[in-house]
């Protein structure tokens, strides 16, 4: 199987719709033990939802922004994992007043970037202590490239999300460890929901891309993440990965 023995810390799970839910699933039926994490009141919607994989895994407390969850992340996850073969990154979050480019404030942009960029640096470094040689970070974004309606300075954030992916694929290259990005297409997801006229991406999609697109559908990222946790892309690092169904490579 694809993830065979690997030991894999997924964050993000907080319905069986999202991304990282499917992540999961898919680690698990292809041989994969699975950590997930969570923090404050959505522990026990994470919790709940676990319970819906194939095998229910422990569920670590973190929140990405707190010095004292990251400090003592490896520690923790000691008590569940002997070690870490990959970790998923699937966090973000901005204040409402960030998805408003030219009202949006200094403090809605320092939440977006630190929530939905800087914490990728902080969640592999937390982790490092136990990844070895061969080992795998992915993060999802949504490709950055462009100045996206109604995403304003969460695509800021997510600009330089893919900058810290590639910082990070430098200065861990040497350890062994592996960093890519997957940019997915739009998924009806709650990180989704929480976006003001993210219909717009939803309408459009899929008249837009070559494949057609499913908003619905979050397998396709999901086994994209798969692939970059396995072994198959054992020389591929600071990369992003689209499953967008193509719409990244058309024009107008």
């Amino acid at each position: 199987m694809l993830l065979e023995g690997k030991k894999l810390l997924i964050t993000g799970v907080l319905m069986d719709t999202s991304i990282a839910f499917h992540v999961a699933k898919l680690a698990q039926e292809q041989g994969a033990e699975v950590v997930l994490t969570s923090f404050g009141r959505t522990m026990k919607i994470t919790s709940t939802i676990a319970k819906r994989l194939p095998t229910t895994p422990p569920v670590v407390e973190l929140d990405v922004t707190a010095a004292e969850h990251l400090d003592t992340l490896a520690e923790r996850l000691g008590e569940h994992v002997d070690h870490l073969d990959g970790v998923l990154h699937s966090i973000g979050f901005a204040p409402q007043g960030a998805f408003n480019f030219l009202e949006g404030t200094f403090d809605d942009v320092a939440t977006a970037m630190h929530a939905s960029a800087f914490s990728l640096k902080s969640l592999a470094v937390a982790a490092l202590p136990l990844m070895t040689p061969g080992s795998s970070v992915v993060g999802l974004t949504f490709d950055a490239k462009f100045a996206w309606p109604v995403y304003d300075w969460m695509g800021v954030a997510k600009a330089a999300f893919e900058s810290t992916n590639r910082y990070l694929a430098r200065d861990l290259g040497p350890k062994g460890v592996r960093c890519n990005l997957v940019a997915a297409g739009p998924i009806r997801t709650t990180a989704a929901k929480s976006i003001p006229g993210f219909q717009t991406f939803e309408d459009s999609w899929g008249q837009r891309a070559p494949l057609g697109w499913d908003v619905n559908d979050a397998v396709p990222a999901a086994k994209a993440c798969a692939a970059l946790l396995s072994d198959w892309f054992p020389a591929t690092t600071g990369e992003i990965v689209h499953v967008d169904g193509g719409v990244h490579a058309m024009g107008f």
